[in-house]
């Protein structure tokens, strides 16, 4: 029977050995299948772009609302209740052109007695300068009567001056901005606030704002394209008009003037436009995609894609307009640029390119 227990119990003790043996046969198996899961090599997919030969420019952005060159407050110099308006919102009039009437009767009343005066201090005048010849009366007396005739020949021109005011005139030519006027009003109404506002569009103006640092890059005729929303972000060329010569010590900006040509008058004053003021630009300059660029321990760097693989390359840039930038070293000009999918790419990554 003590035999038999013996037995047993090495029987057991080789199972539990064979148990751990085939266990660990396993392990080493899933092991050695995970390690070379682990080799295996995933290509990055990435998308690329290749390089263009282009124009590009360096540029100053800024903005800057638009303004009438030339625009006019018309208020009436006359007194008196307005009559008629000949002219509306929008309408375009010629300088001298007439805009509303007042009442004239006062005027012409005014008129009628002072030529009447002047007539009545004409004759008078006539009768005494013949017996003044004749030495029959003094000099003072004379000369009393001829001031009377000179002031009363002043009186006459007011006169036609105030009836002749109660025209209301535009004087500039341009387009009726404001009509604040109505029949019925007493013009002492809009000594302050205006009848009309005129504003002339052919030409317009931009007034914008330049730090100090760029005033050596700034000259007169200067080249600037200016984008409007308004106009569906239409692009409009501008020139240098006036630079201002001093700097707001405040600021520490000066005022340059751009001018803008409107003959087709499509621009309105008041309209918003982005600036941008062009200070130079490069011919046929090698371009790449803004997006490309990867800042990488102070440098600039792009991946390119050579025999399935990503290389990284350092580059310099020039100018940068809008969403390209200028190469001037590191490529040159062939190459399959990433421009999706590098910003977790390493050098000589596997890649796989999915864009045409």
């Amino acid at each position: 029977m003590t035999h038999y227990k013996a037995f047993s119990r090495l029987l057991l003790a080789s199972a539990i050995v064979t148990g751990s043996s085939m266990l660990t046969g396993c392990g080493e198996a899933e092991a050695t299948n995970d390690t070379e899961q682990v080799e295996e090599v995933i290509s990055i997919p990435v998308e690329v772009a290749s390089l263009l030969n282009g124009d590009i420019s360096s540029n100053y952005e800024t903005t800057a609302v638009l303004e009438a060159k030339e625009e006019a407050f018309v208020v009436a110099r006359a007194s008196g209740i307005i009559e008629n308006i000949f002219v509306e919102e929008g309408d375009y009039v010629e300088k001298g052109q007439s805009l509303a009437q007042l009442e004239q009767e006062r005027y012409m009343l005014n008129l009628t007695r002072a030529k009447a005066d002047l007539t009545g201090i004409q004759k008078e005048l006539d009768k005494i300068d013949k017996v003044y010849n004749q030495k029959l009366i003094s000099d003072d007396e004379f000369d009393k009567l001829t001031s009377q005739y000179e002031a009363a020949k002043a009186t006459l021109a007011l006169a036609e001056l105030d009836l002749k005011e109660t025209t209301i005139v535009a004087p500039i030519s341009g387009y009726v901005a404001e009509r604040n006027a109505k029949v019925g009003n007493l013009t002492e109404s809009f000594q302050r606030e205006r009848m009309f506002h005129l504003v002339q569009q052919k030409e317009l103006y931009g007034i914008v704002h330049l730090p100090e640092k760029e005033l050596a890059r700034v000259h007169k005729n200067q080249l600037a394209a200016l984008n409007l929303t308004a106009l569906g972000d239409t692009d409009i060329n501008a020139y240098v008009e006036r630079i201002s010569p001093v700097i707001d010590s405040e600021t520490g900006a000066f005022k340059v003037t751009l001018r803008i040509p409107n003959e087709d008058n499509v621009l309105k004053a008041g309209m918003f436009a982005k600036v941008k003021l062009n200070y130079d630009t490069h011919k046929n300059a090698t371009l790449l995609p803004r997006r490309a660029l990867l800042h990488i321990d102070d440098q600039i760097n792009v991946f390119v894609v050579k025999d399935g693989k990503a290389e990284k390359v350092a580059v310099k840039i020039g100018y940068q307009e809008g969403e390209y930038v200028e190469i001037t070293e590191g490529l040159n000009g062939d190459e399959s640029v990433v421009i999706t999918g590098h910003h977790n790419l390493k050098d000589q990554a596997q890649v796989e390119v999915v864009n045409s």
